[in-house]
């Protein structure tokens, strides 16, 4: 790594309120941003809302409201939870903003100019809820693989992205960077779409059938197809073309989504990229569902997850932590009330709370609140300092390749040694004699150090509680 992380989350529809999966990818990102801080880089993190497009639309007429009030509302709501899960994204991007229109204008300006759009009609299926025309080939069982729905058919003039004529292009890249899309079932799933002849990208939307949207440049008959309209962000956010953040920051870009949105931004994302004379990203970094009680959350189910429901019953860092220790990156996990509170209980109350109150008050009441010297150690004092050591490696290694449940495993796995360290070494009987002091000091020494870095390493999952370990260490906060 080379000193700069820029990691986006996608900007979420404004068709329905924030959920669990939402609260997920963000709170992820702001672990990444919180780590790379932590290692000294730069770093920038931007999240947004979408909100264009027929869902939108036909929400805010069901809620029997203008457009625009809809959307200001529904992202207030998103921008205004973030920070009450205690993340701070340092942009949130609206793709009603002024600067982002002009950015998607100049794009489509200068894609068209190049030849690379191209008007044409289309007859196809198309899936309301995704807002893209499907092939039958994609279909499940006639039904769109989402929605489980069956598409309508409609046929309509429209302008086309000649996303086919960068399609040797892009399977080339992809294969030329093996880490451009991961985990590797996810580039794989990527380059099987790409066996396949691309079709091109109908990129329009007649306004006569849908006014809610970015007018195309080159002919105010049309809006601007979601999608085309949504991934430009990433760049708008750090001031495409001209501001100097865009040069510094979008070589080192990683994108954050979850498995359903692969296609639009593994294969129309950097081919538009590509049209527009834009370096790709760097990563696209690929999530698996959030699955409650064994099944896929749905509105029609009824079993969507608020996150401020349980972080008013359970608090913002043992929330985080559950759902970073959760899930394993790349694939769908199990969300369950009776399991969040297993983990908690077990990992926070038993194992770290307890290791970090035993340790404060046996340096309280042995070494009036001192850090003791070290000493000469023994084989058990030996162990956890090369222990704490393999930690904090591991840790590290994991982070960067977003292996987080992993780097914690390993956080936890130290905790436990420390654990049984101090009962082994039984402070309280060493305290008993006057010869054995150093013996004592040496042991109190190594249980504060664990915990120092235990309070750095569970910063960016935990701020709040990191942080007031850090206070109660002595310490000052990470960050």
């Amino acid at each position: 790594m080379d000193g700069k992380f820029y990691v986006t989350t996608p900007i979420y529809y404004v068709n329905a309120e924030p959920h669990l999966g939402h609260a997920y990818t963000t709170i992820l990102a702001d672990v990444l941003r919180r780590f790379h801080h932590l290692m000294g880089h730069e770093t920038f993190f931007v999240t947004g809302t979408d909100e264009h497009g027929d869902k939108v639309l036909q929400a805010a007429r069901d809620h029997d409201m203008d457009p625009k009030q809809y959307v200001d509302k529904v992202s207030r709501s998103f921008k205004e939870l973030w920070p009450r899960l205690h993340c701070e994204p340092d942009r949130f991007i609206r793709t009603t903003d002024p600067e982002h229109v002009a950015v998607v204008q100049a794009i489509l300006q200068r894609v068209y100019e190049k030849g690379d759009i191209y008007f044409g009609r289309y007859e196809g299926l198309y899936c309301t809820g995704c807002e893209r025309f499907y092939t039958e080939k994609e279909l499940e069982g006639g039904l769109c693989p989402q929605h489980r729905v069956v598409p309508e058919r409609r046929e309509e003039e429209n302008y086309f992205f000649r996303m086919s004529r960068y399609q040797e292009w892009l399977r080339g890249h992809i294969l030329e960077n093996p880490e451009f899309i991961r985990p590797e079932r996810y580039r794989n799933e990527a380059l099987s779409m790409l066996r396949e002849p691309l079709e091109d990208l109908c990129i329009s939307r007649p306004r006569a059938r849908l006014d809610w949207g970015i007018p195309l440049p080159f002919d105010q008959r049309f809006v601007t197809y979601v999608w085309f309209d949504a991934l430009i962000n990433y760049v708008s956010a750090l001031g495409y073309p001209d501001q100097e953040r865009f040069s510094r920051l979008w070589p080192h870009a990683q994108h954050l989504i979850a498995k359903d949105i692969l296609k639009p931004h593994g294969i129309y994302w950097p081919t538009m990229l590509k049209a527009a004379g834009i370096e790709p990203y760097s990563h696209l970094n690929v999530h698996g569902y959030w699955n409650v009680d064994a099944s896929k959350m749905s509105k029609s189910l009824g079993n969507v997850v608020r996150p401020l429901d349980l972080v008013e019953k359970y608090g913002v860092d043992p929330f985080r932590y559950f759902l970073i220790r959760e899930m394993t990156f790349g694939l769908d996990a199990n969300f369950s009330e009776t399991a969040l509170v297993q983990r908690l209980n077990a990992d926070l109350a038993n194992d770290l709370g307890n290791l970090l109150q035993r340790t404060l008050t046996m340096a309280r009441r042995y070494c009036e609140g001192k850090v003791p010297p070290a000493h000469p150690g023994e084989g058990l004092d030996e162990e956890v300092r090369v222990k704490a050591g393999e930690m904090v490696d591991n840790y590290k290694r994991e982070m960067a390749r977003l292996g987080t449940h992993r780097a914690l495993m390993g956080v936890w796995e130290l905790i436990g040694l420390a654990n049984r360290y101090i009962d082994r070494t039984e402070p309280f009987r060493l305290a008993k004699d006057p010869s054995r002091r150093q013996r004592l000091e040496n042991v109190l020494y190594h249980a504060l150090e664990v915990n120092r870095l235990l309070s750095l390493v569970l910063w960016p999952v935990m701020p709040s509680s990191a942080s007031e370990m850090s206070r109660q260490l002595g310490l000052r906060a990470p960050g």
